[in-house]
């Protein structure tokens, strides 16, 4: 008898991540929303969404195995609010909203870890005078409280740019921060949260370093780690470039990150869930900062892991579902290595034509096991485009496998100039050469 799942924000892409699970015939994947409606809505009303997704789950005739996530808010939440109404394993909800929201998270990891969290204030981006509210100097960041992406983050160097940054974010906040606080009504929330809503800001001290995330899961406290991803930004640190898989660091920063993981979501009261956290590492000093805690695995990571593992992360939400520790060492694929690429430009202009389905068919026939997404439109101006974050615009999404980093990286390029785009400024995707990480 199969066992039914349902998957917020289903696309035929993940469905064939998804499919990368043993005994994937024995499953049935049904979507929870269409694809717009869960990644980057201009608005959203997160209640009737709640109600939306309830009645559809009580009206589904068969017994529900679980519900699959691998998108940011308001998925995340979702996630954990329609199990908690179903009796179905995951964190709860309040354990999710406490990692998700980043002022009360940074409170937390700060009782926790005072070393390990970065130095941080609310900013309410309404007030009169927010220059005011700041408690740490320039450079800084400043990002909305819920957001994802870099979406609304912005490197801060003066009060100028603060200043205009905040006239970026008074404009577009509401869009996510007022879900956000629907959300935040549902569980109690603690004195020194409540103020800083959804539509406040969290301003940060510059991370240096190199960033890398675990993803791994807990189950009635059992605690794993599954894998680990390097993070690669571009050379001004400022948007990302690839999501590499498995992590380049050595095994004395894998072991840190991993034993600071476990402190952290035992401190959140976090358990019988998926998780991925972000971390940097300053190699000069040997220190370490959390940069934020996800409550889900990542969808950018699904194909690197059936390309190293031979099954997608997928399998661990499905193992939690049933009551098994999840454990991807049993699996074996055909590469050593494998990356999710953004191409980007760096200078707002009209996309005017970006590669027909039939030649993205032809170059993923050249490069076996690739897979190439478009995510900018033809005809707009890239700056009209979805969710950007506050530095470059998104083209395409590039996964590829290889059996050494340096291959990995040669592969890309090749890929990426045979993409046959037109821009009305004239220039090119800028895929740069990156080089080859070892430490």
């Amino acid at each position: 008898m199969p066992k039914h799942f349902f998957v917020l924000g289903l696309d035929s892409l993940r469905l064939s991540f998804l499919r990368c699970v043993p005994d994937a015939g024995d499953y049935r994947f049904h979507p929870l929303f269409a694809l717009e409606e869960v990644v980057n809505p201009m608005t959203f009303d997160y209640d009737a969404m709640l109600d939306i997704a309830r009645q559809k789950l009580e009206a589904f005739p068969e017994p529900i195995a679980g519900i699959i996530g691998h998108w940011d808010f308001p998925t995340s939440v979702l996630l954990a609010h329609l199990s908690e109404i179903f009796g179905l394993r995951s964190a709860s909800l309040e354990a999710v909203l406490k990692c998700e929201h980043k002022y009360w998270s940074r409170l937390e990891q700060r009782k926790l870890m005072p070393e390990w969290t970065p130095d941080f204030c609310a900013v309410d981006p309404f007030a009169e005078n927010p220059l005011t509210q700041l408690t740490i100097g320039f450079p800084l960041w400043i990002k909305p409280i819920k957001a994802h992406s870099s979406y609304l983050g912005f490197r801060i160097e003066n009060e100028a740019q603060f200043a205009d940054a905040l006239k970026k974010i008074r404009a577009a906040v509401h869009s996510c921060g007022d879900p956000f606080n629907q959300a935040l009504a549902h569980i109690p929330v603690p004195d020194e949260v409540e103020d800083v809503d959804g539509n406040w800001c969290i301003a940060e001290e510059i991370l240096t370093g190199k960033q890398c995330g675990i993803e791994g899961s807990l189950l009635d406290g059992e605690y794993r780690v599954h894998g680990i991803i390097d993070t690669v930004k571009d050379s001004k640190n400022l948007s990302f470039t690839r999501y590499e898989y498995p992590s380049v660091w050595p095994r004395h920063a894998q072991e840190k990150i991993c034993e600071a993981g476990e402190r952290l979501l035992r401190h959140m009261g976090f358990d019988n869930s998926a998780f991925g956290i972000e971390f940097f590492w300053d190699k000069r000093h040997d220190s370490f900062k959390i940069l934020e805690i996800n409550t889900r695995i990542s969808q950018s990571h699904c194909d690197q892991f059936i390309k190293v593992h031979g099954v997608s992360n997928h399998q661990v939400p499905i193992d939690l579902a049933f009551g098994r520790i999840p454990d991807l060492s049993h699996y074996r694929g055909d590469y050593r290595t494998a990356a999710k690429f953004m191409l980007r430009r760096y200078r707002d202009t009209v996309l005017e034509r970006a590669p027909t389905p039939a030649q993205i068919e032809c170059v993923e026939r050249d490069f076996p096991d690739s897979k190439i997404v478009i995510t900018a439109e033809e005809g707009r101006s890239l700056s009209e485009q979805s969710m950007p974050d506050s530095y470059s615009f998104e083209i395409a999404n590039i996964w590829l496998g290889a059996q050494s980093q340096h291959q990995l990286l040669e592969q890309y390029h090749q890929l990426a100039d045979a993409l046959e785009f037109r821009f009305g400024d004239g220039g090119v995707p800028e895929s740069f050469q990156f080089k080859c990480v070892r430490y």
